[in-house]
């Protein structure tokens, strides 16, 4: 297997390329999060129940991950440049007519689109960030996935600042998709005009190394999917919060899993990738203990914040591992890997919920509890140092 560093052009991704990688990773985050505002909007607009608007938002994760396998293929054959240009292109010309449709058939099919340019643009601007962080004489992956958590804050703000000013829906997501052409223009020379060299199959399933780095992704991001869609019911139903504090536990984590990214390239530098995740897992799986088992909301909160913190860096050191192995071409691994954490996040939150019905929320949440142990067990064996 050729070492991407080997075959690259010349000169190597520098500065104008690490930034460029910022900017993509902030317009995934940022999307996301102006889509996630829209949700209550794509309901009224439709009609729709809750069970319905539940199918719909499978549309969009099955667009994901329909699409994520073939990002390997495509960057190898037109480069990062122009897939990611495309796909960026697609979700936000998407976005608005999110925001438009009234009927369901139609909505199904925006999802399904938009959970393409959005599974593509994921999986395109980490293969993207493996080469520019290879080329780059620090570890820089954390700092790149913290973009990603920025633009969710400022995505989430935007949507409510825009309409808090008069905005509309559809002008509001309009906007959003502005902002987004934007970025894509600004950093548009940055992005690589070239990805990996195409060695074997177009997708395969995850093997060896890549299968241990796509365990861990799994449970990482089911960990981070069941806090995202069960934070708020454990605080009000176990913890008597008012409904309206509900969301604190998601900010807790949001807020701290954004600063964790921030700082974690230089905690990286220190403490080596096996620490990190050894002690990420560790700490998130404690911070989830604590707030199943503390009476006290406000520690409750606390416990939140560790999760955040603790996952933060787990996943940014599994995409620079992929860089490092040798089980499988990097143009294949990153679709596997981010394949398998796509499937965390969608199966994550409904697993808790059948085990929540069988049992209890908490005794759900514990089994949670256990896969960020098993990732701290597999800390040593998929770092790569």
């Amino acid at each position: 297997m050729s070492d991407i560093l080997s075959v690259i052009p010349s000169p190597a991704p520098a500065r104008r390329e690490q930034m460029a990688t910022r900017a993509l990773f902030f317009v995934a985050g940022f999307a996301s999060a102006a889509w996630a505002a829209l949700v209550p909007f794509a309901k009224l607009n439709t009609g729709v129940n809750d069970g319905v608007l539940g199918l719909l938002l499978l549309c969009l994760g099955g667009g994901a991950l329909v699409a994520m396998p073939l990002t390997g293929i495509l960057t190898t054959s037109f480069g990062c440049r122009r897939v990611m240009t495309t796909s960026v292109i697609l979700l936000s010309l998407t976005l608005p007519l999110l925001a438009l449709i009234n009927h369901t058939g139609l909505l199904a099919l925006a999802l399904v689109v938009f959970g393409m340019g959005i599974g593509i643009t994921d999986c395109a601007m980490n293969i993207q960030a493996i080469i520019v962080e290879k080329a780059a004489p620090k570890p820089m992956m954390s700092g790149f996935h913290g973009f990603y958590s920025i633009g969710g804050i400022a995505g989430a703000g935007a949507m409510s600042g825009f309409m808090l000013a008069g905005l509309g829906a559809v002008q509001a997501a309009s906007a959003v998709m502005a902002i987004c052409l934007l970025l894509l223009t600004a950093g548009y020379k940055g992005i690589l005009d070239y990805a990996y060299p195409a060695e074997g199959p177009a997708f395969a399933v995850p093997r060896g190394a890549v299968l241990l780095i796509g365990i861990v992704c799994f449970a990482t991001f089911l960990a981070e999917g069941s806090v995202l869609d069960w934070s708020a019911v454990f605080l009000t139903e176990y913890h008597h919060v008012p409904d309206s504090l509900g969301g604190l536990g998601f900010a807790s984590f949001a807020v701290l899993m954004s600063l964790g990214r921030l700082t974690g390239d230089k905690i990286v530098a220190v403490l080596g990738r096996p620490r990190v995740v050894l002690w990420g897992a560790l700490l998130a799986a404690g911070g989830l203990l604590l707030s199943i088992l503390t009476d006290n909301w406000l520690i409750a909160l606390t416990g939140y914040g560790l999760i955040g913190l603790g996952c933060a860096n787990v996943v940014p050191v599994m995409f620079s591992a992929i860089g490092r192995q040798t089980s499988m071409p990097p143009a294949v691994a990153v679709p596997a890997v981010t394949t398998l954490g796509y499937l965390g996040i969608l199966a994550g939150p409904a697993s808790v919920g059948l085990i929540a019905y069988r049992f209890t929320l908490p005794a759900a949440l514990m089994v949670v509890v256990g896969l960020l142990l098993v990732v701290a067990l597999l800390s040593r064996k998929v770092s790569m140092r």
